[in-house]
């Protein structure tokens, strides 16, 4: 599957949600979209779930728009944060609901997946806690087999536990069925090791679109006396810089130090340390490069 948007713009009222977007994301991967809330993040998931058209600029699925094609947004299927399902309904009209209208549902496995979770069929949707709201859009998430899933914070009332085990879920339904799968979280640390790649969104742009390893491996953080770090980081893009007690540091990406510095100390940051440095106001030029 192939995900292609091309100066993508889409306007509510007179905020700009999405601003001359353009990203491809193909392939069999599981790939995190990343941003602070407001990013565009949820208009761009909605937008490749066929929910409403953009302003102008083009959203396209294996060459076709998404907006009001069955055939195409059969293969997607969208778990956002909040406002799924129809309060009226039960669990079970959720689970048979689903069972047609996406091709590939997996009926033994979401009724495993119901056991796990401990949930009741019978139970109405209004009468379930976030927790176990946040479960049945997993079981449908995953039970859905769709060549596009896309995960929107998935888990919110869940605890870390039950996290934990929709992340185990999730590696073991790619392993088992690979396909394209986009997960949007906060909580990057947790599930930062399952991403193959980084799309980082801000003010509704593209601020950077990477593969995980090589966001990991291509930067630097320089520490150590501040005339040091200078020195050392002259002329280079600097992500972020900070200075304490005559100590300074500096992250560096997809830049190299030339010469030695015995004085200062060289490491690296997580890639949600780097989500911090690379969507603070003062580097969103890095996004430029893009």
């Amino acid at each position: 599957m192939k995900i292609s948007a091309t100066d993508l713009n889409k306007i509510y009222k007179k905020e700009q949600a999405l601003n001359h977007l353009s990203l491809t994301l193909e392939g069999n991967k599981i790939i995190g979209l990343l941003g602070k809330n407001g990013a565009g993040k949820t208009t761009l998931m909605r937008l490749i779930a066929g929910h409403f058209q953009p302003t102008s600029g083009q959203l396209e699925i294996n060459g076709q728009s998404p907006f009001n094609h069955y055939s195409i947004t059969r293969d997607v299927c969208l778990i956002q944060e909040n406002y799924n399902f129809y309060e009226k309904f039960t669990i079970d009209d959720i689970l048979k609901i689903s069972a047609v209208f996406y091709p590939n549902w997996n009926a033994s496995e979401a009724e495993e997946l119901v056991t796990l979770f401990k949930l009741k069929r019978k139970r109405k949707i209004s009468a379930l806690s976030k927790g176990m709201l946040s479960a049945v859009g997993i079981i449908v998430g995953l039970a859905s087999h769709s060549p596009i899933t896309i995960f929107d914070e998935p888990y919110i009332g869940l605890d870390a536990s039950y996290r934990s085990t929709f992340y185990d879920l999730l590696l073991q339904s790619y392993q088992e069925d690979p396909r394209l799968i986009i997960l949007s979280t906060h909580l990057i640390d947790e599930v930062s090791k399952l991403f193959e790649e980084v799309a980082i969104l801000h003010d509704g742009k593209l601020l950077l679109h990477e593969k995980a390893e090589d966001l990991a491996e291509n930067h630097c953080i320089v520490s150590g006396p501040v005339k040091e770090v200078d020195k050392a980081i002259e002329g280079k893009q600097v992500l972020h810089q900070s200075t304490l007690l005559g100590q300074k540091t500096a992250i560096l990406y997809d830049q190299e130090i030339d010469g030695n510095y015995d004085s200062l100390t060289f490491s690296k940051a997580s890639i949600q340390e780097l989500f911090v440095y690379l969507t603070k106001e003062e580097v969103v030029k890095h996004g430029d490069r893009n």
